[in-house]
């Protein structure tokens, strides 16, 4: 065999592997070139938008919620940040390996995290932990487990706690309000938050700011007519006689007598807003305006104003009380004691059952209750209040002789403690009934007259009696000032009838009794010690609270400090 043969063979084949190669590598060389092209022409709408979706979010932008404040700006409820952490499911599933980075976390541990989004691993958002501080929220972020990210919100935060809390309210964890003014208000008070997009790292953080898609709207702040002062130190008298005398519970309502403006409201039990753990249903009624009683002798002045404005009576004509009761159907009406032959204002001053009996039933049969009608009493107040009850007032086309002599003394009857202030309040703004408020008021509404002038100016007059040596509440009485008001001891209404043992005990009045800036009612519902007449539990509380109240206006004494009206110190029995 020839060697050049060999040589033509070995050379072909060099050739044909040299060509394979180069073929090979062209083709490859196309292949990545169309991909190239395919992937950067073809594919590069798509791709764009894919690599959005991973790296780009549409989160929403945090907006807080209104401020509640006092009449002077006094915070009552304020919105913090607080962090939130949530998930992406299916994304944690995913990454299962890196679930040990969170081993012993105090926030959220691994099981706790399995435990949270295994139930839900077909869905692309759940929360995990909300409103966390900012620093234990970065606890969770910092060990990295992919599709765990975060995002603010704002918590809510009640300063002025359990003393404003009836008033107030609460919201929930979604920023919406439940109780009190927090939901009465909630329109006006939420916050409308907005949506922004935004770029995130591997690690879920947020590294850039894209666009503002929908821009955030905070919620409207409100003002109350609260002032925060006196709402302190009506809740510290009152929660000290209910502890002192056992009670059940209480309510106390301070207004300004010429606006109508609500300047406290407490009541008892009281409970922290910032703390619900365990609370207690009962502990979240607002007393003041959702349970009503029947006002028993705190109504007289009304039953009196009555026959001033019929003009049937002056402050100085003659009841005959004796013999200290009175028939009237088959019912005997009995005082105290036997006062006599007394005038109407010792009617009031002694709180005669008698007296007002008399009263009624000369009076026509209608008279009386259009006359409570029109001091509020069986409609609502109008503060849009959550569960403000209208109370109780009877509306009959014929009266018996006892329904008018009962209405005469309170009872037949049910109202609020809010709806008795307001009454009250007709009493001291010269027979002008005002709108009540909850909110601070700029300009004063036009109230309603009620009553002349003089017959509101001699009832009051009338009522400083009351809280004389002489009276039924000299307990009320205000170093000074002259003050006027009325008590009420109300045997409390059963399943079994009026109970002998358990009363409400109550106070009425304004202050000063010479121009009236305050009015404000106690409340001590079924004092379980040995005092129970609304002059030996609830009237010492209008004074303390009174006197307070007035330093706090800025009011200048009428008297030299030290001295009461009477010339001698309080003390004595209803």
């Amino acid at each position: 065999m020839k060697k050049p043969v060999k040589k033509k063979v070995g050379n072909t084949s060099l050739r044909f592997r040299f060509r394979f190669l180069v073929g090979f590598w062209l083709v490859c060389a196309c292949l990545l070139v169309f991909r190239a092209v395919d992937l950067h022409v073809m594919q590069h709408d798509f791709l764009a938008r894919q690599g959005d979706m991973r790296n780009l979010r549409i989160e929403p932008l945090a907006a807080h919620r209104g401020v509640i404040t006092d009449r002077d700006g006094r915070p009552l409820a304020v919105s913090t940040p607080v962090t939130t952490l949530w998930a992406n499911p299916r994304e944690v599933i995913e990454n299962r390996e890196q679930w040990s980075l969170l081993a012993g976390n105090d926030v959220l541990d691994s099981a706790e995290l399995a435990r949270r989004v295994m139930p839900y691993s077909e869905r692309e958002f759940i929360y995990l932990v909300r409103h966390l501080a900012p620093e234990q929220a970065r606890k969770v972020l910092d060990a990295g487990v992919p599709g765990i990210y975060s995002l603010t919100e704002y918590r809510r935060y009640y300063p002025a706690g359990e003393v404003a809390g009836h008033i107030v309210g609460f919201t929930n964890i979604d920023d919406v309000g439940q109780e009190g003014i927090e939901l009465s208000m909630e329109q006006t008070l939420r916050a409308h938050p907005g949506k922004k997009k935004v770029v995130r790292d591997l690690l879920g953080r947020v590294i850039q700011d894209i666009e503002i898609l929908e821009p955030a709207h905070s919620g409207n702040d409100v003002r109350l007519s609260i002032d925060l002062r006196i709402q302190y130190l009506a809740y510290r008298e009152l929660l000290t006689a209910v502890n002192r005398h056992k009670a059940r519970g209480g309510s106390v309502v301070i207004l300004d007598s010429r606006t109508g403006e609500i300047l406290a409201m407490v009541n008892q039990p009281a409970y922290n807003p910032n703390n619900r753990a365990g609370l207690a249903p009962a502990s979240l009624r607002n007393r003041a305006v959702t349970d009503v009683f029947e006002p028993g002798s705190t109504v007289k002045p009304l039953t009196v104003a009555a026959a001033l404005e019929a003009n049937m009576v002056t402050p100085r004509t003659s009841v005959d009380t004796r013999p200290g009761s009175i028939r009237v159907g088959s019912k005997t009406i009995r005082d105290h004691r036997n006062y006599g032959v007394i005038d109407i204002t010792t009617v009031l001053t002694k709180s005669s059952n008698v007296g007002t009996t008399k009263l009624a039933l000369s009076m026509d049969e209608h008279m009386l209750p259009a006359l409570f009608e029109q001091f509020g009493f069986g409609h609502s107040t109008g503060i849009v209040f959550p569960g403000e009850s209208d109370g109780m007032l009877p509306l009959r086309a014929q009266w018996r002789d006892i329904e008018r002599a009962a209405l005469s003394y309170g009872y037949g009857l049910s109202v609020t403690a809010l709806q008795l202030a307001q009454a009250y309040q007709v009493l001291a703004n010269d027979g002008v009934r005002m709108p009540l408020s909850m909110t601070r008021v700029s300009q004063p509404a036009v109230g309603e007259r009620v009553l002349r002038a003089d017959t509101a100016r001699a009832i009051v007059s009338m009522l400083e009696t009351v809280v004389s040596t002489e009276g039924t509440a000299r307990r009320a009485r205000v170093n000074g000032f002259d003050v006027a008001g009325k008590t009420g001891t109300v045997h409390k209404l059963t399943e079994n009838g009026y109970a002998d043992d358990r009363y409400t005990g109550l106070f009425a009045g304004v202050a000063p009794a010479d121009d009236p800036q305050l009015v404000a009612v106690v409340v001590i519902d079924d004092p379980r010690g040995e005092a129970y007449y609304g002059g030996e539990v609830a009237a010492p509380v209008f004074s303390r609270i009174v006197t307070g109240a007035l330093r706090a206006m800025h009011v200048q004494p009428e008297k030299t400090p030290g001295r009461f009206a009477g010339g001698d110190s309080p003390g004595g029995r209803t």
